[in-house]
């Protein structure tokens, strides 16, 4: 997409969203949310380069800000750190977006002074933030684009494992959650303490919700997520996720899409888990939920399901090797942890392949 298609988009999605979302919105840049899409550059280039994405900061961060979602100065440290901006929101909730295209392996921009391990600032910017929040008895939900790990092949390894190290020293006392996208499939990684050395039930500290999308992409059903937050501590009791029937759109005739409730994350699993009514559905939760799919094939074949938002286009995972690697996909919250699972299985938008690379 050309700088000008970029702009107009933006532009269009964010008055739709201040026209039918009453509420503040927080939003995020992904890898399309630039031109050339996937490429942002750090400051820290020579010269002009170091600026050459400035234009698409300048722009969001204005729109934001004019649609009353975030303050002035908001808009300044948007503006200034590649539209990744730190903001409370009105039930207190400290909220940190990051532009995760500094970590995306595919913006070959990264592969510039790799010896820098924070060249783009980005974890300086997160680490001053959270020790704010830290001193000043805050919660807080981290929000970016492309995810930290899953099978690994995502991410670059140096900062993911960096992001992971920081997670950790601020989890889950000031962490409360971490939602991803990019993926356009329903998903979710585990962080565990100790860059995750150990990990199990005791070292299990935050979450990582990757959010299906509204695009299908390729396999896949339309979908999106609601959650059920406690205002006080912000931790998420349920979470209820909605699809649209892909296969039927050529049907459509004068009406758009439809979406029906698909799924509630507590009513699919707590049984199986074990989970008390009265507890959130944390990292602890999730982890049980590893431990049952260890044992339960169906439990395996349900996650599966809802990973493509009940596509029937969707592989079927029924083999050991298939779900094995889902387990280890889901307590793998860095590029390293995902590239040391078994590969072939992560993505539910083609047959598994089962390769190991």
């Amino acid at each position: 997409m050309s700088r000008e298609y970029v702009e107009y988009t933006e532009t269009s999605i964010y008055d739709m969203f201040k026209s039918y979302i009453k509420g503040p919105v927080f939003p995020v840049l992904g890898n399309h949310d630039s031109n050339p899409e996937n490429i942002d550059g750090p400051h820290g280039l020579p010269g002009p380069l170091g600026k050459q994405f400035s234009w698409n900061y300048d722009h969001v961060s204005a729109l934001w800000k004019n649609n009353g979602w975030i303050d002035e100065a908001t808009a300044e440290q948007a503006a200034i750190h590649y539209a990744a901006y730190s903001v409370k929101n009105h039930y207190g909730l400290r909220i940190i977006t990051l532009n995760t295209d500094f970590w995306y392996r595919t913006n070959y921009l990264n592969f510039i002074n790799t010896t820098n391990p924070d060249v783009s600032g980005t974890f300086s910017f997160m680490i001053k933030e959270l020790q704010a929040a830290e001193d000043a008895g805050e919660r807080v939900w981290i929000i970016g684009h492309v995810l930290s790990g899953w099978d690994g092949t995502n991410p670059l390894p140096n900062p993911t494992n960096l992001f992971y190290q920081i997670v950790d020293r601020y989890s889950p006392h000031v962490i409360a959650n971490v939602f991803w996208g990019h993926t356009h499939e329903d998903q979710a990684i585990i962080y565990y303490a100790n860059n995750g050395t150990v990990r199990d039930s005791a070292n299990a500290l935050t979450t990582g919700w990757i959010g299906p999308s509204v695009t299908p992409l390729t396999n896949l059903n339309s979908g999106y997520r609601m959650y059920e937050v406690d205002t006080g501590s912000f931790d998420i009791y349920d979470a209820y996720t909605f699809y649209s029937d892909v296969n039927s759109y050529s049907a459509l005739n004068s009406t758009g899409p439809t979406y029906k409730f698909e799924y509630s994350t507590r009513e699919a699993y707590a049984s199986a888990v074990g989970w008390p009514k009265s507890a959130p559905l944390n990292a602890t939760f999730w982890h049980g939920l590893t431990v049952a799919m260890e044992s339960n094939r169906t439990l395996v074949e349900t996650v599966n399901t809802y990973q493509g938002k009940s596509s029937v286009r969707s592989p079927n995972c029924t083999s050991d090797a298939c779900a094995a690697a889902k387990v280890c996909y889901m307590r793998s919250g860095s590029s390293a942890l995902g590239r040391a699972c078994p590969q072939g299985f992560a993505s539910v938008q083609s047959p598994y392949t089962g390769k190991n690379f």
